[in-house]
């Protein structure tokens, strides 16, 4: 790593655009995914939100193209939104958990790279966008049983590193810089296929997916899917905060790191009553997936009871009669989590997704606790 990084200092390739940009107030980054739906004027809330990444573009024959019918439409609204919030970056998400299936092919060579490239470019620039975020799920592991290759870690970082290239050759003949951002899995195995002190000099912000830890029928207990402390009783010692400190051992500067949060919660059946049910046997079951919206309204005091983790700083609910245990985020822990940003001087905040909060009660709680609040100190565990 150490040679391929006194290479990249010879050639210049280094993007001196992104050393010379510091972030200097706290992102809150939005993915919003409305797949086949048509977004409406006034759906979001532009106030309380300095990025959205739009999800998701898919890959074709090696390019960029739009994922659902009204893509166009919906990518134009959003950019009309930069009129009246003039701070607001409009990103388009490339890839995801199920899109994810060209990366590797993409990026093995410089001629596949260049194709996908100029592609991107040719997006970014037709729909008036202001950057791009890749969410390759992931380079060097299977995701969601996609194609991959050793070579993906290399491949990766040249990825990366001409797309800042195109991008900073773009970006003075529009007046408008181009952003460059990934989604990156909370966890050693993306660190050990990736080569992440070089990656992040090529980009504005890692999009740290500190959730799904703990997810029904992956693991054979229930456990926080994201905590934001390490609990003694977790056997696998997960936590958002074990996960920041591991990217930046590996390189990555506080400040471009971005903790993401879950507006979702994950469902288990079949756990016994024993420390209301948390770190117990649990299978997974139907609609094991809940949005904060339905976690609220059908199951939050409609025979669940709310507990607290005061050292994973993140509430669950169990069901006793019924044996259910549900791992959520709440306006409590989110507060927490933009406590920990503000202490630790992180980038900011990511959030998936938008839709899953439509009244904006978690979104309101990262406003008033990461914006407008005067922030209360929360200690390292």
């Amino acid at each position: 790593m150490k040679t391929r990084l006194i290479l990249l200092l010879a050639l210049g390739t280094l993007p001196a655009c992104v050393a010379a940009h510091p972030q200097k107030r706290s992102e809150i980054v939005a993915y919003v995914f409305p797949q086949n739906v048509r977004l409406q004027p006034g759906q979001i809330n532009a106030d309380a939100i300095t990025r959205i990444n739009y999800a998701f573009c898919n890959i074709q024959n090696g390019q960029m193209v739009t994922g659902f019918p009204y893509d166009t439409a919906n990518l134009s609204l959003l950019v009309e939104l930069r009129k009246t919030h003039p701070r607001l970056k409009i990103l388009v998400s490339v890839g995801g958990w199920l899109w994810s299936g060209q990366f590797s092919q993409i990026a093995m060579t410089r001629d596949s790279r260049q194709k996908f490239i100029q592609s991107a470019v040719d997006f970014v620039q037709s729909h008036q966008l202001d950057g791009l975020d890749i969410d390759w799920e992931y380079p060097g592991m299977p995701g969601a049983g996609n194609p991959f290759r050793k070579e993906d870690k290399e491949n990766f970082t040249s990825l990366l590193m001409e797309l800042r290239r195109a991008f900073d050759a773009e970006s003075p003949k529009t007046g408008r810089r181009l952003y460059l951002t990934i989604a990156a899995g909370a966890s050693d195995q993306f660190l050990e296929h990736t080569e992440m002190s070089i990656v992040q000099q090529y980009l504005d912000s890692v999009n740290l997916m500190a959730y799904d830890y703990y997810e029904p029928g992956s693991e054979p207990i229930t456990g926080h899917h994201a905590p934001l402390f390490e609990n003694p009783a977790d056997p696998d010692k997960f936590s958002a905060v074990g996960s920041i400190k591991a990217f930046e051992k590996a390189g990555v500067p506080r400040r471009k790191l971005i903790l993401g949060v879950p507006f979702y919660g994950h469902v288990w059946g079949h756990v016994p009553d024993r420390n209301h049910g948390l770190y117990q046997p649990g299978k997974a079951v139907p609609n094991g997936w809940a949005s904060f919206a339905s976690i609220e309204s059908t199951m939050l005091n409609h025979g669940f009871t709310r507990y607290w983790d005061s050292v994973s700083q993140v509430p669950y609910l169990f069901n006793s009669e019924q044996g259910t245990f549900v791992s959520y985020e709440d306006t409590a822990s989110i507060k927490a989590k933009c406590r920990y940003i503000q202490d630790h001087d992180l980038g900011g905040i990511m959030f998936w997704s938008y839709a899953d909060d439509p009244e904006g009660k978690l979104l309101k709680a990262i406003d008033e606790t990461l914006v407008t609040a005067s922030k209360t100190p929360l200690k390292d565990h």
